[in-house]
């Protein structure tokens, strides 16, 4: 008889972000669903002061309303200049309904004028693991790169076409996914985490839990 798989809602309804977090733990033995995958969804304000406070929320409260385990994810953009600027405001930072389009236009006006050296940025990633309510762990992974002065590539998505990578003398929406998933800040945080979900699931299964 075949186990049936413990089930991992991860946090959110952005398609783009649940794409790329399946991808890297998508070879783990669990069921993993985002909010689009439910009816009835939990009510997450984002209204914490960190990346950790947002990821936090969202893990907890969406591991006690479908009584599983929850991946809570909050990313965002630091840009030196701006002294940290977007930060948690990064997907609304030129309103709250602002397209991916308009938070980099708003971006590259901030920075209008400032030569590359003074351009520097990461990309950071906070990761939590909560089951029923409790949290179990939490991560964070972190790239940093420059603010390039105009849009380049077209895969990722949110600064990704802005975010450039002088190793890679690419931006982070000109890479291949399945590059960017083996070096993104996303990454770093969820490999992380994947360590620790191998050996909670081992654990687990010895408990005659999964």
């Amino acid at each position: 008889m075949v186990k049936k798989r413990q089930l991992l809602v991860v946090a959110t309804a952005n398609k783009k972000k649940f794409k790329e977090i399946r991808a890297i733990l998508g070879d783990l033995p669990l069921q993993i669903k985002s909010l689009l995958d439910f009816k009835k969804k939990p009510e997450i304000v984002e209204d914490g002061r960190t990346f950790l406070e947002n990821a936090e929320r969202k893990a907890k409260i969406t591991s006690s309303f479908y009584n599983c385990l929850s991946l809570g994810e909050d990313s965002g953009l630091e840009v030196e200049a701006l002294r940290g600027e977007p930060g948690i405001f990064s997907s609304r930072f030129a309103g709250k309904q602002a397209t991916d389009r308009e938070n980099i236009k708003k971006l590259l006006r901030e920075l209008e004028g400032l030569p590359k050296y003074k351009r520097k940025a990461k990309f950071v990633s906070q990761v939590v693991l909560a089951c029923k309510g409790k949290i179990l762990v939490s991560f964070k992974g972190s790239l940093a790169g420059f603010i390039t002065f105009q849009p380049q590539g077209r895969f990722g998505f949110g600064y990704d076409p802005v975010f450039f990578l002088s190793e890679y003398k690419k931006t982070t929406a000109q890479l291949k996914p399945s590059l960017k998933n083996k070096i993104s800040h996303r990454y770093k945080a969820l490999s992380k985490l994947r360590k620790f979900l191998k050996n909670y699931l081992v654990k687990e299964a010895g408990k005659g839990e999964v």
